[in-house]
């Protein structure tokens, strides 16, 4: 494979740091929109929005209006990877940073359902599909300023520290979150719920601040006169296999986050009699301790390889999603916080701390943008956007047991692991160079 540029491994130290804050900045606040959506989905979304029905009915409408952003993400990915690939990375995540915390501003402001009925729901998924459109461009384009200014052999610590704006922002919503549980449940369903959405208004204009004087990337500047017309066709032509690899590889952490925290938030708390305030806790606790983990775990796919840290994470997650459930049925809370943390600090920890990096050593440069927002947001699609509801359903539909959930769980993990199996090494290969 021949070298294409060197712009990767000149990058100055100024420009390395900045890069990292720019790209931390907008993954925290992809991510903090997005877990609390789905927090609130769980919690008070199905009594706010979606009244009138069954619990369980309310549940899963609640969990399809959570599910509504992720059908946008795919576009999101194909149209700002479109000008991400053609005229560069900065420009194209001011405007993703803006759309994703705009989306869930406006959802705090939202009058709810017993206010104007029907139009209550309908504002909420169309906001929710705002977010998706942001979300979809933005993970492209934030891993990328992070990996494209990586000095040579630190793209797995670089890539992992974009990734640290996932645990930061699932900690401060779940804390947000849990602060706002500790008021009694009227002051909560008639304003509080607003006050972690507003906040987003805050977080926005802050990530707006850091990217503002943001350079374009040395790689995408080396190679910014062969950007394809078309860089989803061009994907669609030069890289099929590990389109399909990258977005299967993903589906166990997709699926398996969305099952423990998601569903299980719920789940737990209305089925198996765990207070609110053990489950948003234990996660608040595994949050903090996975951004300590993650660049350890990106230091080592530096250090032995991206696929056998990958693949520990899926074996990990599917083994124990068998005991998950049984030992939060248990009701020891210690033991609780103890499953909550192995599973998303260390199980899908191993996964998520390196995917923007391994997914990305996956493409080309003049399709790297749009190659790993399709990869990233289809499987998010496939694999995340369905899994609350898909969950919710086979638990009713087996009297609330847990099991069907784990089985479904554990089968995906054996479809991540496959398809990690049928990956390159990249660890070693030059992020400028065409991938064969």
């Amino acid at each position: 494979m021949a070298e294409a540029s060197t712009g990767t491994a000149t990058a100055s130290r100024a420009t390395t740091r900045r890069a990292l804050i720019a790209s931390v900045s907008g993954s925290f606040l992809e991510w903090y929109d997005f877990y609390l959506f789905g927090i609130a989905a769980g919690l008070v979304f199905p009594t706010l929005f979606f009244p009138g029905s069954s619990p369980t009915a309310a549940m899963i409408q609640s969990f399809g209006a959570f599910a509504g952003g992720f059908v946008t993400r795919p576009l999101g990915a194909v149209l700002f990877g479109h000008f991400g690939d053609r005229v560069g990375r900065r420009r194209m995540l001011m405007i993703t940073v803006s759309l994703m915390g705009g989306g869930t501003f406006l959802i705090g402001l939202l009058p709810t359902y017993s206010s104007i009925g029907v139009l209550a729901p309908i504002l909420l998924i169309t906001f929710r599909l705002v977010q998706g459109l942001g979300i979809g461009g933005e993970f492209g384009g934030g891993a990328l300023v992070a990996l494209e200014n990586a000095p040579r052999g630190k793209r797995g610590i670089m890539g992992s520290i974009h990734q640290m704006g996932t645990p930061i922002g699932l900690l401060t919503a779940t804390g947000v979150f849990a602060l706002v549980q500790l008021l009694p449940r009227d002051v909560v369903e008639g304003w509080a719920w607003r006050i972690p959405f507003l906040l987003s208004g805050l977080f926005v204009l802050v990530a707006f601040y850091i990217r503002r004087n943001l350079p374009e990337t040395a790689a995408f500047t080396g190679e910014e006169h062969s950007a394809p017309r078309f860089p989803f066709l061009a994907l669609l032509r030069e890289h099929p296999k590990n389109i399909l690899i990258a977005t299967g590889a993903r589906l166990a952490d997709a699926v398996t986050f969305n099952v423990i925290n998601v569903f299980g938030i719920a789940f737990a708390t209305t089925q198996l009699g765990l207070p609110e305030h053990v489950m948003l806790t234990g996660f608040v606790i595994a949050s903090a301790v996975e951004i300590a983990t993650i660049p350890l775990i990106g230091h080592l796919s530096d250090r032995v390889g991206r696929r056998p840290v990958y693949l520990f994470g899926i074996v990990l997650c599917g083994g124990l999603g068998f005991a998950y459930f049984p030992i939060l049925d248990g009701g020891n809370t210690l033991a609780v916080w103890a499953i909550i943390v192995v599973m998303l600090a260390v199980g899908t920890g191993c996964m998520f701390a390196i995917q923007g990096t391994l997914f990305a050593e996956l493409f080309a440069t003049r399709t790297r943008y749009t190659g790993l927002g399709v990869a990233y947001q289809s499987s998010a699609l496939i694999g995340g956007a369905p899994t609350p509801a898909i969950a919710t359903a086979l638990a009713a539909a087996f009297a609330q047991s847990y099991w069907p959930v784990a089985i479904y769980m554990g089968l995906v993990c054996l479809v991540s692991f496959g398809c990690i199996l049928l990956a390159s090494e990249t660890y070693r290969d030059d992020l400028v160079n065409t991938p064969q």
